[in-house]
C-alpha cells in the first residue's frame, strides 16, 4: 500500500483559481497553511468531495476518489472521511451519547477502527455523555464533534480550523486532545490553519497557500526556517524543535532540553516530562537575541553557540531576519538593522544567541 496522499486540483472562480499538484505524507498531520482567500477550505472541499474540481485527482493512501481523466468520482457519503468544521454542528435535541451513536452507525461493525470508549477517554469527554450540546462549553462542543468524527473510523480526518471560533482560554484546553489524536490514531489529518502558532504545536508537514497555489511543502521544521518564504517575515515566525528531556528542576519547574543532535542545552518553563521524552518547542524569531560574547549573570538562561547562515529583509525596514545554525539545528532571529551594523553579522560568524526560557511555546 502507497503511504501518500496525492491531490491534482484546477478550479476556477469569478477572481479565484485554484491549481495545486501536492504529494503528502499518508500519516502525520500536514497543514495547509496561509491568510484568507489562499484557497486552504477550497482544497479540503475539493477532496472532501463537497466541490467538484474540473480537473482533479484525488488518492488518500491505496483508494483514489477522484480522477477527472477517468471520469471517477467517488460521492461524499462513500468517501471514509471525517470532517471537523470551525463549528461542532451537533444535534442540539441529542445528547452527548446519542450524537456519537449516530457517528458510530456510520459505518459497518466490522469495518469500525475506533470505539466508543476509545475516543471518549481520547478526547476527555467521557464525564459528558448524558448532556445535551447547550450544556457544553465551545471546546467541549468541538471536542464532541472529533470524537464523532472519528467514531465514523476515517481514512483521512479533515480539520479546517477547529480552533478559530474557541477563545484563547478554550483553544489553550483543546490543544493538547489534538496532539493526543496525533501521537495515538495511525490517521492521517489535513488541518487548516492561519495560525502559525497552532501549525508548529501540531503539524508534521506544512503546505504554504498563496492565491490559489502552493508557494512551498515540506517538513514543518525546514519550511518554517527557509528565509525565502513569507512565513519568515510574520511577526509570529519562529521555529520548531523537538527537544529531548535532560533533566527536570521542580523548584523552579524547569525542564532542561537537549537540542537534537547537539551536547547543547535549552531551558525552559514546563512541568515535570520523564528523563528521554521528547517535547516539542517553537522559537519565536523575536525572542532570539544575538551576542557575541557568551552571556553571564543574565535573566536570560539560555545562552546558546550558533553560526550565521543568511540573512534577509524583513516586513519592518528596521529589522532584518537571520536564520542561524546550532549544531545543525535551525533557528531564525528578527533583529534591527542598527543591531546587524554594530556585530558586523555575517555568513559564517560564529556568535552566541540568546533565547528566555519563559518566551519558548511548548
Amino acid at each position: 500500500m502507497t503511504s501518500q496522499i496525492n491531490v491534482r486540483l484546477q478550479l476556477s472562480y469569478p477572481g479565484f483559481d485554484l491549481d495545486l499538484d501536492l504529494q503528502l505524507p499518508g500519516k502525520g498531520v500536514t497543514a495547509l497553511y496561509g491568510h484568507s482567500g489562499s484557497g486552504k477550505t477550497t482544497c479540503l472541499r475539493c477532496i472532501a468531495g463537497l466541490e467538484r474540481a474540473g480537473q482533479a485527482f484525488v488518492q488518500i493512501n491505496d483508494e483514489v476518489w477522484q480522477d477527472s481523466q477517468s471520469n471517477l468520482f467517488v460521492p461524499v457519503h462513500k468517501r471514509a472521511l471525517g470532517y471537523i468544521f470551525q463549528e461542532a454542528s451537533l444535534f442540539p435535541h441529542l445528547s452527548v451519547l446519542a450524537n456519537l451513536e449516530f457517528g458510530l452507525r456510520r459505518i459497518a461493525r466490522n469495518e469500525r477502527r475506533v470505539d466508543l470508549a476509545h475516543a471518549t477517554e481520547l478526547l476527555g469527554i467521557t464525564h459528558l455523555l448524558q448532556r445535551t450540546p447547550n450544556n457544553l462549553s465551545g471546546g467541549e462542543r468541538q471536542r464532541v464533534g472529533i470524537a464523532r468524527a472519528l467514531l465514523t473510523s476515517p481514512k483521512l480526518l479533515l480539520m479546517d480550523e477547529p480552533l478559530a471560533a474557541l477563545d484563547s482560554q478554550r483553544k489553550r484546553e483543546i490543544l493538547p486532545y489534538l496532539q493526543r489524536l496525533h501521537a495515538e490514531l495511525d490517521i492521517p489529518v489535513l488541518y487548516v490553519s492561519h495560525s502559525q502558532d497552532e501549525v508548529a504545536r501540531l503539524a508534521d508537514h506544512m503546505v504554504l497557500l498563496s492565491e490559489g497555489k502552493a508557494l512551498a511543502s515540506g517538513p514543518i521544521g525546514e519550511t518554517l526556517a527557509r528565509l525565502d518564504l513569507p512565513l519568515a517575515r510574520d511577526d509570529d515566525a519562529g521555529v520548531v524543535i523537538e527537544g529531548r528531556v535532560a533533566a527536570y528542576d521542580a523548584h523552579y519547574n524547569l525542564l532542561t532540553l537537549r537540542l537534537p543532535g547537539s551536547t547543547q542545552h535549552l531551558r525552559v518553563a514546563h512541568g515535570p516530562l520523564a528523563v528521554g521524552q521528547t517535547l516539542r518547542l517553537k522559537v519565536q524569531a523575536r525572542d532570539i537575541s544575538l551576542s557575541l560574547d557568551p552571556s553571564e549573570h543574565s535573566s536570560i538562561l539560555n545562552s546558546l553557540q550558533a553560526t550565521v547562515i543568511s540573512e534577509t529583509g524583513a516586513d519592518n525596514q528596521a529589522h532584518v531576519l537571520v536564520r542561524l545554525d546550532v549544531d545543525g539545528c535551525a533557528m531564525l532571529a528578527r533583529i534591527t538593522r542598527y543591531s546587524r551594523d554594530q556585530l558586523n553579522l555575517h555568513p559564517g560568524q560564529n556568535l552566541w544567541i540568546q533565547v528566555k526560557s519563559v518566551a519558548v511555546l511548548v
